[in-house]
């Protein structure tokens, strides 16, 4: 296997499937334990949805993933996952923002609420495009306190 295999489950010489990571073979032997992705799982309308609801998180902070998550349904597991974590991810900025404003009075809040927007901003991009390629994406860094996404 080559450095340039994208990851995924692939059989071995031995016929038994293991997990490439996209540099190394894992110790992971159950497919089952990760997600479907959302070409086998889903249609393109819900790959559609689920990268609005990212997108929105940029341009509307948490309240168009909040009306994605709402309007997410038991049957549509890839737009919950990513309406989840984009609440959470925008949940979690807010509360950064907060605390960035707080310490404005000493002046290293502008420092840190500059930061929080760039990463928010590259973050959010690096998910919508995840969602967009029907990946199912976990932010790095995010409090998870509205359930729906797996992982």
């Amino acid at each position: 296997m080559n450095s340039t295999q994208p990851p995924g489950w692939y059989p071995d010489s031995n016929g038994n499937t293991s997990y490439w990571d996209g540099t190394q073979w894992t110790g992971q032997s159950q497919p089952s334990q990760v997600p479907v992705p959302v070409s086998a799982s889903g249609g393109s309308d819900e790959k559609t949805l689920a990268m609005l609801a990212q997108l929105l998180g940029i341009f509307t902070g948490f309240l168009g993933p909040l009306v994605m998550y709402l309007i997410a349904k038991d049957d549509q597991p890839f737009l919950k996952h990513h309406a989840a974590e984009s609440l959470n991810f925008q949940l979690t900025l807010l509360i950064g923002y907060v605390v960035s404003f707080v310490l404005m009075i000493v002046l290293i809040g502008f420092l840190t609420w500059f930061l929080i927007w760039i990463a928010g901003l590259v973050l959010g991009i690096m998910a919508t495009i995840a969602a967009n390629r029907g990946e199912w994406y976990r932010y790095p860094v995010n409090i998870r306190m509205v359930s729906g996404a797996r992982g």
